[in-house]
């Protein structure tokens, strides 16, 4: 299984692209392939799909896209290739409080999702979203990640992790984190 890969972008199709990893070309099936340049280096999140008779890749820019997405493929009736359209169409936010608002008619307006599916979305996913598309930057998140599991080691309780981890600055080393979270934590 994959998490991500990264590459320089070889080509662009309708409906996805061609990354180049050492003279490797994934073909990654993407929300939006024009929301990538041709010869530019990305770090492109993917989830691979294997069924009896074909095995692909979806490609996300963002870890809070390629969350989303894994969210909507578990709804009943909602396939991998029906999912990537909303997440072309519709922003993560909007995508989100649409589910939690449960507004049929927004989620009505994607491609192939009629009301019964758009009412089977709500029931499987609101209240499951409130993680994704926190407006933190994919870089953040992963830096707070190893911090956590830092402290965590050290022999912290998550709770107490979670309340001091956003007031660290994470353009710090990871070392200069853990030093200020040890502050704030013995506060």
């Amino acid at each position: 299984m994959y998490d991500y890969i990264k590459g320089t972008i070889a080509e662009l199709k309708y409906n996805s692209i061609v990354l180049d990893n050492d003279g490797v070309g994934y073909l990654i099936y993407v929300p939006n392939p024009y929301a990538f340049e041709v010869g530019k280096d990305y770090k492109v999140f993917v989830y691979q799909q294997v069924k009896e008779d074909e095995e692909a890749l979806f490609g996300f820019k963002t870890k809070a896209e390629k969350e989303l997405f894994l969210k909507l493929i578990s709804v009943k009736g909602l396939g991998c290739r029906m999912a990537l359209p909303i997440l072309a169409v519709g922003s993560i936010e909007g995508i989100m409080d649409a589910i939690e608002r449960e507004n049929i008619l927004y989620l009505k307006k994607f491609p192939k999702i009629g009301e019964k599916l758009a009412r089977q979305i709500i029931l499987d996913l609101k209240g499951k979203l409130e993680f994704i598309g926190t407006g933190i930057t994919d870089d953040v998140v992963e830096t707070q990640e190893e911090l956590q599991e830092a402290l965590l080691a050290l022999g912290y309780k998550d709770k107490e992790i979670k309340k001091i981890i956003n007031q660290v600055d994470s353009s710090l080393s990871i070392e200069e984190q853990i030093k200020e979270a040890l502050k704030l934590l013995l506060r």
